[in-house]
């Protein structure tokens, strides 16, 4: 069966993804070039005869490749890149009314020799907006097939479709050429000599981008090839004699291809009706406003934060997902008896996954909400009002989305901080990312204040004290990350303040198509990536918890409850309620008190509790005792394991909830050789502000290491983050204990 391989390419916020989408569907692979970050989406379709592959390349103003999406998208369209096919064709996407903007890109692509055709996306806005394109006109001067399309309507795919066979016949065809001067050319041509003499071949147009691509990727690369070390000085010499013949680079590239895209675009482009302001621009009054754009900000993410913790019908999801766990566990014990193996499935690979699937809920809701601010235009508005708050801590405005995204989780927050440019501003963001409060902090935030902060009501019982402690918890985060960026940028990755530039894409009613493949993709993204790591994670921690006692009375007590809770069920019908309680019969209820006291022992000599023991002295001067250090160091695969950890530690059994009234009791009666008690107001205060600041989480270390592609930074990470979290903690509790007495 013939294949054509086709890349898409485009300025962002043309509709590539929605092209994408339209043609290939869910049919596609996502994945990271090798050696970077940048994503690549690949996906195929069957049309007729012929498999079409395409290769959806990272959104770009330019192919000036100084960044790893631009110098990916050369290698890509050169045939370079190891991981992607080679092109048969490219397909460029313009916004139909940015025309004059985006056929800047087109100019270079152009120059690759391959056959290409021109994609006019958004047509409906061009034909509502009065603005009028000739386009056999400009088909005609530029020689190649131009298909006018509404992505998100599915409007003109099947015309896309038919225009992608036709290039499989189709010369290439010339479209750009010679825009440069003569003394441009000439010392192209020296260069060219030049490398092949060193034995390297090249061709033209990689020659022309070292030469215009100032101190960019593509001659970092090269200037590092064997034979090459002298090509940077070679570079320099060439642009100090193009600067005398008064051809100064870059500048020279940005005036020649304005000038052929004036020429091409000259009596192409015009208007059936006179400019009107449209109804963006009248929206972007308020949304992008200084101030009003703010508020409206506050307020959407107030209900995008509200949404993630109301009953959207993912709250029921994961109460079928937990019900699923819990039959597949239920299925377990049934065939496995109990044991090491028992155990193993059921406490490591079981509880493993999850601690995976947890997270899906509420990273579903999340990027669907973001989704469809994204896809109807306002997400760039919150980037640019952000910006001028961003700028003065060394950031700017793109850095602001994966911070607000990690309040819900942060392994999407660190993986959207690919849209960031600066390498060291992306850097930065990933390393303050974490100390946003997450999701998974919530429960244990909920344990320690409901338990040990009164629920007292202030300003008439408008504001309750239990609600202003959540609130402190959630902003420590945010002030805290402010000054460790601001220190970070100072001192450790001082560079320029990028510029920010962005588009504003008109408002639109959203893609419901669009916006579910995004939060697919993020989803199976994260299950692929972080997931495996979590389960493999809690699988050592199960072992550190399990070995090295005998386990033999355990079993002994677990087989006396199965045999007791199948004759028991077995004896007298019962609703499913009534089984879950298991409390029943008193002996069932004896066995299981006896079974929870058994394991409590087991993990106070296990491994993990001797560990915790041994640290102890270090626990002690932050106001914990070796129970709590143990529920801090198992949580590490995620923080809300502490909950269960405590409740098996207090025999009380692994399935107890934050909001559990048996495990506040047992907190509050805890007490210290001497009879003091463990826990109080600031004990608790002490153990939030760990978690509010630690790095507990496995999944958003093994993120941090695939976006990096290095361990440095996950345990650089992890180092400070603990650090400053037992800092923080000390803190707390030696002035908090000084003040209470």
């Amino acid at each position: 069966m013939p294949q054509i391989t086709v890349a898409i390419i485009g300025n962002p916020n043309t509709g590539k993804s929605s092209l994408f989408n339209a043609l290939c569907g869910m049919r596609t692979r996502v994945g990271n070039f090798p050696g970077v970050t940048v994503e690549k989406k690949v996906g195929t379709y069957v049309d007729g005869e012929s498999t079409i592959t395409i290769v959806d390349l990272p959104g770009t103003y330019s192919l000036s490749s100084r960044s790893a999406d631009e110098l990916i998208s050369v290698d890509v369209l050169m045939g370079q890149c190891s991981d992607a096919p080679p092109i048969d064709a490219i397909a460029m996407v313009v916004d139909a009314n940015h025309l004059e903007r985006d056929l800047y890109l087109f100019s270079q692509v152009a120059e690759l020799d391959k056959p290409t055709f021109l994609i006019l996306n958004m047509w409906d806005c061009v034909q509502a907006s009065g603005l009028k394109i000739d386009i056999p006109k400009l088909s005609d001067r530029l020689g190649i097939p131009i298909v006018t399309t509404t992505a998100n309507r599915l409007i003109g795919i099947e015309d896309l479709r038919s225009t992608i066979r036709s290039l499989r016949i189709a010369p290439p065809v010339k479209i750009v050429d010679d825009l440069f001067p003569l003394p441009f050319r000439e010392e192209v041509h020296q260069l060219s000599n030049w490398i092949n003499g060193q034995g390297h071949m090249n061709r033209r147009y990689l020659v022309e981008r070292l030469l215009l691509d100032v101190d960019g990727a593509l001659e970092t690369r090269w200037a590092t090839k064997p034979r090459l070390n002298e090509l940077s000085q070679r570079l320099q010499i060439a642009r100090k004699r193009l600067e005398v013949a008064n051809f100064q680079v870059p500048f020279i590239e940005t005036k020649v291809r304005h000038d052929w895209v004036r020429e091409i675009l000259a009596n192409v482009v015009g208007r059936t009706t006179q400019f009107q302001s449209t109804a963006s621009d009248k929206i972007d009054r308020v949304l992008a406003h200084r101030w009003w754009g703010l508020m409206v900000f506050v307020a959407m993410m107030f209900l995008v934060f509200q949404a993630l913790f109301a009953d959207l019908g993912f709250v029921s999801l994961n109460d079928m997902i937990n019900a699923g766990l819990a039959w597949l566990a239920g299925m377990v014990e049934i065939i496995v008896p109990p044991g090491t193996l028992r155990s193993l499935l059921c406490d490591g690979v079981i509880a493993g996954v999850g601690g995976v699937l947890t997270f899906v809920p509420q990273i579903a809701t999340l990027f669907l909400l973001i989704s469809i601010m994204e896809d109807c235009g306002y997400m760039a508005r919150v980037a640019l009002v952000m910006d001028r708050w961003m700028t003065k801590i060394g950031l700017n405005g793109k850095a602001f989305l994966p911070l607000m995204t990690s309040f819900g989780c942060a392994v999407p927050g660190i993986m959207s901080t690919r849209t960031i440019e600066n390498a060291r501003d992306r850097l930065v963001t990933i390393l303050i990312a974490p100390l946003m409060s997450c999701s998974a902090r919530l429960p244990v935030y909920t344990l320690l204040i409901t338990a040990f902060v009164p629920a007292k009501g202030l300003l008439g019982g408008w504001v309750t004290l239990q609600g202003l402690f959540f609130l402190f918890m959630y902003a420590l985060g945010v002030f805290v990350a402010i000054p460790i960026a601001w220190l970070m940028k100072r001192f450790f990755f001082p560079s320029q303040p990028s510029p920010f530039v962005i588009e504003l894409p008109r408002y639109t009613w959203p893609s419901w198509r669009v916006v579910a493949h995004r939060v697919w993709e993020q989803v199976y993204s994260f299950i692929a990536r972080a997931g495996t790591l979590i389960l493999c994670t809690s699988v050592l921690l199960w072992a550190a918890a399990y070995f090295p006692e005998n386990h033999l009375q355990e079993m002994e007590l677990a087989h006396r409850i199965d045999e007791k809770t199948v004759a028991f069920e077995a004896s007298q019908p019962l609703s499913l309620d009534e089984k879950s309680e298991k409390v029943l019969d008193p002996e069932l209820k004896e066995l299981h008190a006896q079974i929870n006291l058994e394991r409590s022992r087991l993990i106070e000599n296990s491994y993990l509790g001797r560990f915790g023991k041994t640290l102890e002295p270090i626990f002690h001067s932050v106001g914990w005792d070796w129970k709590i250090g143990v529920g801090v160091i198992a949580s590490f695969p995620a923080r809300e394991v502490i909950i269960s950890t405590l409740g098996t530690i207090y025999s009380l059994g692994g399935d107890v909830e934050a909001t559990d009234q048996g495990l506040h009791q047992q907190l509050k009666a805890a007490t210290w050789p001497d009879g003091k008690p463990v826990f109080n107001i600031v004990t608790a205060l002490s153990l939030m502000v760990f978690f509010a600041l630690c790095a507990q989480c496995a999944a958003t270390l093994m993120t941090i290491r695939k976006e990096t592609q290095t361990w440095g930074w996950p345990i650089f990470t992890f180092v400070y983050m603990t650090g400053l979290a037992y800092f923080g903690a000390w803190l707390v509790f030696n002035i908090g204990s000084r003040i209470i007495g």
